[in-house]
């Protein structure tokens, strides 16, 4: 009885390459010590400690990436056979791209997260959660001036998430990643200072939405295994190449798995979340859920798509190409009618998912083979999520500088005349307005162009004419706050705050990347171009 049942618990252990793994590694170690900082460290030392260990932890992450550069590997490698290993984290050049760009806005959101002088010595955060909103305890930590910094380690364990959502190549690990991204997330979405009930309402609405979105990503994950034995994306990709094309577990798997995907890249029909979520969510943690979890979800959407369902191009196509115009249509025009400039930017950010989709939508039609053809829809996808996140989190680094009686004003109808008043401020909103319309000579229409040449050459002309369309209606959405910050008398009851110097450096490196990659963008296209194809499994 036992000599038959050993050789069932033989076990054969990974191979990982640590050092390839070393910014992933990095990040969540940092998590992990902020926790102990929390618990352990002084709170009169522990807002310094904690932003100190995250900065230090995000620029080291930046270095191990960039000493990498250029090198494959498969960091967790899968021994199935003697001759098919199978690797479940896959360290190429997509996941490096998307990697940097991960932590150089993870750091340029913990700098605003970071920020003391704008909200008068305190930061954007409640002074205790747990606290009932309106109760006197809330009020007693109020006065006290506590300051609770878990929000740098919940962040860090959002950009760990996120990190191995870009490089999973395997769906049990794309759905462990998927819910370490999201759950700090929930919990950092309502620790809002002010407006605490509308924070939780907000963070509520995310949790239940994401929970629904998890679960069916999970179930279309089950259905995939069904179809082929395998959660490995390059495994499901054999099979499919095996014959096993018209399998309907492998179709409903696609949708519902897809479903989860673009809830996260906040695409209609499952973008009622974002324009809730981010009006109420504390400002800088709204910056970064806005751009990180965009660039991961997006990375996470392609690695899927190329390498384990590229040959079935021709049935998930249509389907993205349908989401890509219902969402190119649906942000701008409902953008047009926000007087709350949080939810006007979450209704730009659905829009500009679908200018996203309309690239992924046109790829691997083109005759000149898969390589060729994915190298572009990566590389144009990269510089298009460089542009929408400098401008995006310059946006949203702006809004924490207009207020109140030490509140934050978000709607519209205040904002009146501030460009005029604050021509430094003007300037900011200007450039990177600009930027998300895709007006010329800023990062923006660089990044429109990649994407809709990538459609045009794949033979989604029509799509590109509908895009072009909902791009139009766009720059009436940001024309029209631009019209209000520099064409109307100010108001004497908002102020605009000069920034500390973490949003200073924030609003610098937002401004002067909208516009250099505007004017000279054949670097950054260039290195994209080069570090643009998937990496696959020896059997491929």
């Amino acid at each position: 009885m036992t000599a038959a049942v050993l050789p069932l618990l033989e076990f054969t252990p990974p191979t990982i390459d640590y050092v390839r793994l070393l910014p992933f590694l990095i990040v969540i170690a940092a998590a992990c010590l902020g926790v102990v900082v929390e618990a352990f460290v002084r709170r009169t030392w522990r807002h310094e400690v904690q932003v100190g260990l995250a900065l230090v932890a995000l620029v080291a992450s930046g270095a191990a990436i960039v000493s990498g550069w250029g090198s494959d590997s498969l960091a967790v490698v899968d021994p199935i056979g003697p001759d098919q290993p199978v690797g479940s984290v896959m360290v190429d050049g997509p996941t490096q791209v998307f990697w940097l760009m991960l932590v150089l806005f993870a750091l340029l959101a913990v700098c605003l997260m970071a920020e003391r002088r704008v909200y008068a010595g305190r930061n954007a955060f409640a002074p205790m959660a747990a606290a009932i909103p309106g109760s006197q305890a809330e009020a007693e930590a109020d006065q006290a001036s506590l300051e609770h910094a878990e929000v740098f380690p919940l962040a860090l364990f959002s950009l760990s998430g996120m990190m191995l959502f870009v490089a999973a190549n395997d769906l049990l690990l794309l759905f462990v990643a998927l819910e370490v991204l999201s759950l700090p997330l929930y919990v950092l979405a309502a620790l809002a200072r002010h407006r605490r009930l509308a924070s939780q309402e907000a963070a509520l609405k995310y949790f239940l939405l994401g929970a629904a979105a998890s679960a069916i990503f999970l179930f279309g994950c089950a259905l995939l295994f069904a179809y082929a034995g395998s959660f490995d994306f390059d495994l499901i990709a054999l099979r499919y190449d095996q014959g096993a094309a018209a399998d309907r577990l492998l179709w409903a798997g696609l949708g519902l798995v897809l479903v989860g995907l673009l809830f996260k890249i906040g695409a209609v029909p499952f973008h009622s979340w974002a324009p809730d979520t981010y009006q109420g969510a504390p400002t800088p943690v709204t910056a970064f859920m806005a751009v990180c979890t965009k660039i991961a979800a997006v990375a996470a959407l392609l690695r899927l798509l190329f390498v384990a369902l590229g040959a079935a191009r021709w049935t998930w196509q249509p389907i993205i190409a349908g989401v890509a115009v219902v969402t190119m249509l649906v942000g701008p025009v409902l953008g047009i009618v926000q007087s709350n400039i949080k939810r006007l930017l979450a209704y730009s950010s659905i829009a500009h998912a679908g200018f996203l989709l309309t690239g992924l939508a046109g790829a691997l039609t083109v005759q000149s083979g898969l390589a060729a053809d994915q190298l572009g829809t990566v590389a144009s996808a990269g510089f298009y999520l460089m542009a929408y996140g400098l401008a995006t989190i310059g946006c949203f680094a702006a809004v924490t500088l207009v207020q109140s009686q030490g509140r934050e004003v978000t709607e519209l109808s205040a904002w009146a005349g501030l460009g005029r008043r604050h021509p430094w401020f003007g300037l900011v909103m200007l450039v990177c307005l600009l930027s998300l319309a895709g007006i010329p000579l800023t990062a923006g229409f660089t990044g429109k162009l990649a994407v809709f040449s990538v459609a045009w050459r794949g033979g989604y002309w029509w799509l590109v004419l509908v895009a072009v369309l909902a791009a139009v209606v766009a720059v009436y959405v940001y024309v029209r706050v631009l019209v209000l910050l520099f064409s109307r008398p100010a108001s004497d009851q908002v102020e605009v705050k000069l920034p500390g110097p973490a949003t200073a450096v924030v609003l610098t490196v937002t401004v002067i990347g909208s516009l250099a990659f505007g004017l000279v963008p054949g670097p950054l296209a260039d290195l994209l171009a080069q570090s643009s194809t998937f990496l696959r499994s020896v059997h491929n």
